[in-house]
């Protein structure tokens, strides 16, 4: 065949596969987009208009950058409406398009829903054709796992079966002395410090707060493997780190291949983690037996028909959940608790008046615990305050229907659970105060529509690690509270941060004095 011939062959093939490349883009990054907008646009449903390729990630970031200025400038007191700080754009979206608006991260396409009766709707939906959305396993795959988050439902339930609510309480409550002894630790540490300044410290807990967490969920996990365990949650908070810088960009096509400083530093933390994990794994496999989290997962995964290289992934991916879930939550949750508690000495005295007629300078076991009824609802008010969970997404796999809503295959439903535990409307005009008097009926008492206060989410997907950080928290305060009176200290600076969950960006410094 002549030369000329084949290099006309050549050409014509790279041009039908640059245009049919192009054509993929097209639809990928502009038709589909604005066709998923125009079934919602037909329904009354608008939005803020994006702008091609990044969406409104430029418009969320100005805002941002403005309000974080103006919190900079002028020292505001301290307040708990978390979710105008942290998500001003949605504050200012909800006043221009109402509770139900439509916004685009680059070019995913999502529906913001804080209407109560349609988020009961989404929040109890029990079919797979709605669950975690793709991006999230694609963009935060390397750290929350891409097991429960995945789309496919059978990996999912075989999961929710490993893990079900009532094998992980069992484990729970076999870990009460563990707890207690991760705490005794921190007490000890903290009378050292304290008699070491002279009878009152200046302390910042929060490495505290994460260290006893750490211990704690290594120890449950990893059992003897533990201290290999406390370097692998070590990893995954640099992961986390990471992972929150790049938030924004989660929808910029192409951004999570490029190989920007971010993603290679994401990349290397996430194979360090991956062999990190089967190495304890192989060693399990030759050593003896132990019951903890990790052997409930391998056993899982032996009894399912999953391959090689699905198992490996299975595994990787629920020791990492179990990190989100067991670990970062409760610590977090515990330093939101100790700042609430700090900041109102009334509700101290009260708490820990409880805790001593119940206990009576004892360790509190699982009967004193539930006695706890005032501790109970100082958790339960800094969990409405400050909740693990920030923001529910689901994706919806199929055309669906919420209440009047016709929601388009393709398009991501996010529910703002901060505005949820702090609407006015639901929770009364003291809705961004802390008090814990609301929750002296339960839960159902607390607000008008109970299935609004979701801190570990709600519904079929509720966070399996709830029952752990509850019986934690419970433990950590009320040995505290037992053992030391606080304040904030004047190095205190009240800065909630979005990092997958809130955190105090400065940390939280209370002065303390041992009882």
């Amino acid at each position: 065949m002549d030369l000329h011939i084949l290099v006309k062959i050549f050409f014509s093939l790279a041009l039908i596969c640059l245009f049919s490349l192009l054509i993929h883009l097209y639809n990928v990054l502009f038709l589909k987009p604005e066709r998923l907008r125009s079934k919602l646009r037909k329904q009354g449903i608008t939005g803020p208009p994006p702008t091609f390729l990044l969406g409104n990630i430029r418009e969320i970031k100005k805002t941002q950058s403005t309000v974080a200025k103006a919190q900079t400038d002028h020292h505001e007191p301290l307040t708990h409406n978390c979710g105008a700080s942290l998500f001003p754009f949605f504050d200012q979206w909800r006043k221009e398009y109402g509770p139900i608006f439509m916004f685009s991260l680059g070019n995913i396409q999502l529906l913001y829903v804080n209407q109560p009766e349609v988020v009961k709707e989404i929040s109890t939906c029990t079919s797979l054709d709605l669950g975690k959305p793709s991006y999230q396993h694609k963009e935060r795959g390397p750290l929350l796992g891409q097991g429960i988050l995945t789309s496919n439902g059978a990996i999912w339930a075989h999961q929710r079966k490993i893990l079900a609510p009532e094998l992980y309480m069992e484990k729970v409550k076999g870990m009460m002395n563990l707890i207690t002894e991760s705490t005794i630790t921190l007490l000890n540490s903290w009378k050292n410090k304290i008699d070491c300044e002279g009878g009152i410290s200046d302390i910042k807990i929060d490495d505290y707060m994460r260290n006893f967490s750490g211990d704690v969920i290594s120890r449950a996990c990893f059992g003897s493997s533990y201290s290999k365990g406390e370097e692998i949650f070590l990893r995954l908070r640099a992961l986390q780190e990471a992972m929150s810088k790049k938030t924004l960009a989660t929808g910029v096509p192409g951004m999570r291949y490029l190989p920007t400083k971010s993603n290679r530093e994401i990349w290397g933390l996430e194979k360090d983690i991956r062999s990190l994990i089967l190495k304890v794994v192989k060693e399990r496999k030759e050593a003896t037996y132990e019951k903890d989290l990790l052997q409930m997962i391998l056993e899982g995964a032996k009894n399912s028909d999953l391959g090689q290289d699905a198992t490996d992934r299975f595994i990787v991916d629920n020791c990492k959940n179990i990190y989100l879930a067991g670990y970062e939550t409760t610590a977090v949750s515990a330093t939101w608790a100790m700042m609430l508690l700090a900041s109102s000495p009334e509700w101290q005295a009260r708490v820990r008046a409880e805790v001593l007629e119940v206990c009576g300078g004892q360790i509190p076991d699982a009967d004193m615990i539930r006695k706890m009824k005032l501790l109970t609802m100082v958790i339960h008010e800094s969990l409405r305050l400050y909740p693990p969970v920030t923001v529910v997404s689901r994706e919806a796999f199929k055309d669906m229907k919420f209440g009047d809503i016709e929601v388009p295959k393709g398009v991501n439903l996010w529910t703002l659970v901060v505005t949820l535990h702090q609407d006015p409307e639901i929770w009364g005009p003291d809705a961004h105060k802390f008090n814990p008097e609301r929750f002296a009926n339960g839960i159902a008492g607390a607000c008008k529509l109970p299935y609004i206060y979701m801190p570990f989410g709600v519904g079929p997907r509720v966070c399996l690690g709830q029952n752990l950080a509850m019986i934690e928290l419970k433990i950590l305060l009320s040995l505290i509270l037992s053992n030391f009176s606080f304040s904030l200290s004047p190095n205190y600076r009240h800065s909630p941060a979005l990092r997958l969950v809130i955190e105090p960006e400065d940390g939280v410094n209370l002065v303390v004095k041992k009882l």
